[in-house]
């Protein structure tokens, strides 16, 4: 009985095996940095393999992570190879995660509607409280005004 999608179990090994990888330290590129490997999209075919990574640093550190990654590709693959049992080792291809951005964006967009919301809540608010008038300006209209059993 299978545990899951094929393709899905075999990106996570990648990833897992990869984590571990550059964790260690294996690829000598100072220009990798630190990176963290989000998620490992394989084709159904288990021909190509998409690795997903974030990393710090302004668009320039990013680019050169991305070429160190180009550049070391050959040499992740061939560990891959060594570490999970394919016929064939998947061809990696290494993109930056643009979702955590995207994540981030929309947690800011929540947050200013949050803050408006608020805002407007507070000048409702003040626009109906009452202002500097009497408690009652038409003692007539009090119900309990007119019942002789209130009166003291």
């Amino acid at each position: 009985m299978a545990q899951g999608h094929r393709p899905d179990r075999v990106g996570e090994q990648i990833r897992e095996e990869l984590s571990e990888f550059l964790s260690r330290g294996a690829v000598h590129d100072p220009k990798i940095g630190f990176i963290t490997l989000t998620r490992v999209q394989v084709t159904s075919d288990l021909q190509l393999a998409r690795v997903f990574y974030t990393s710090l640093g302004d668009s320039t550190a990013r680019k050169e992570t991305a070429r160190a990654l180009e550049r070391a590709t050959p040499f992740i693959r061939r560990h891959i190879g060594s570490r999970v049992r394919l016929r064939r080792v998947p061809e990696l291809e290494f993109r930056f995660d643009e979702s955590i951005g995207h994540q981030a964006r929309i947690e800011e967009i929540l947050q200013e509607l949050h803050e408006e919301e608020a805002r407007r809540a507070a000048e409702t608010a003040a626009a109906a409280a009452p202002s500097d008038s009497p408690a009652d300006p038409h003692p007539s209209l009090d119900p309990a005004h007119d019942d002789p059993d209130h009166r003291k």
